[in-house]
């Protein structure tokens, strides 16, 4: 069965203010509870107020610079209402996202190689499996490869996908080398003069094999099957982990030099603040969150569109 719905089409800000109400819960009633009632804006309101952006999972160092220039006005007096402090923490929040641009090009080049990472259960395949439909309702020619070849289900799971986009997965037997299956993966969306690959890989070895040596493995041999790919490293994380999420970032990162990252489960946690740490600490853009288990519910990532339903509800 394909997919026809068109992408993110169907009450786009509604769904997501949807899929955010546990984080948004959290976040701002953190917030309102220390400004509400009509109390002073002052010093010991505004670590209060730290304290509060902390535990909903901003990061230490981000919070910081967020309060920094808040301090400043309050101490000059430029802010003394609770809604100029709420307008504040947006405009702070909206300037970190707007720092680097979450739109993935996939027409600088043709064919256009996505390496999908990221550890078991982060959601990696169906985000593997929802772009597919994504990019095929915008007519392009898409091939996935099951480059996680370690665990049998994920091919089983990819091929699924496969089928409900309508498009070919290249695939070999359960314990293969996953580098040789990219690597024919790459070959053969260049001599159908495909559009896209996206490769699926593992997030665990069963063997003693470094996992990060493998997938950098994985790299080299897909710049060797077409230079210059992968275009985009896409890291895919599980938003429920909250600030754990940034240590498997920045492991990712430092190894494989992640170009773009999606955020999945949003609609389950109440730690989607990550984002915002994440991007202030890394500088790495969010391409797409996950607020549900809908092929519409992965959506591409609008800062704007975020901190509107973060604040506002």
């Amino acid at each position: 069965m394909i997919f026809s719905k068109k992408w993110n089409e169907i009450n786009p800000l509604k769904r997501l203010k949807e899929g955010l109400a546990k984080t948004r819960a959290n976040f701002i009633s953190g917030i309102e509870r220390v400004i509400s009632g009509g109390r002073k804006i002052n010093e010991e309101l505004l670590e209060e107020l730290e304290e509060s952006l902390i535990l909903a999972d901003l990061g230490i160092h981000t919070v910081s610079d967020i309060l920094d220039g808040l301090r400043e006005d309050v101490k000059r007096e430029r802010i003394t209402e609770e809604i100029e402090v709420k307008n504040y923490l947006k405009k702070g929040i909206l300037g970190i996202l707007n720092q680097v641009d979450p739109r993935l090009d996939t027409g600088t080049t043709s064919p256009f190689v996505i390496l999908v990472v990221g550890v078991n259960g982060s959601g990696k395949t169906t985000t593997i499996g929802k772009l597919a439909v994504k990019f095929v309702n915008e007519n392009k020619e898409v091939i996935l490869a099951a480059g996680d070849t370690f665990r049998a289900a994920a091919i089983e799971q990819l091929e699924i996908w496969g089928e409900r986009a309508g498009v070919d997965v290249i695939k070999s037997k359960s314990g293969a080398d996953p580098s040789a299956v990219i690597f024919d993966a790459v070959q053969a969306i260049k001599a159908r003069k495909g559009d896209i690959l996206i490769a699926d890989t593992a997030g665990r070895l069963h063997t003693k094999t470094n996992l990060m040596e493998e997938l950098k493995k994985v790299k080299r041999v897909m710049d060797k099957g077409l230079s210059g790919a992968p275009h985009e490293v896409m890291l895919v994380l599980d938003s429920t982990t909250g600030q754990n999420a940034i240590s498997q970032a920045e492991l990712f990162n430092k190894n494989l030099s992640i170009t773009g990252l999606v955020l999945t489960k949003l609609d389950g946690t109440a730690k989607g603040g990550v984002i915002i740490n994440i991007v202030k600490e890394l500088g790495i853009p969010v391409r797409y969150i996950g607020v549900g288990e809908g092929i519409d519910d992965l959506r591409e990532f609008n800062p704007t569109q975020f901190v509107d339903a973060l604040f506002e509800g």
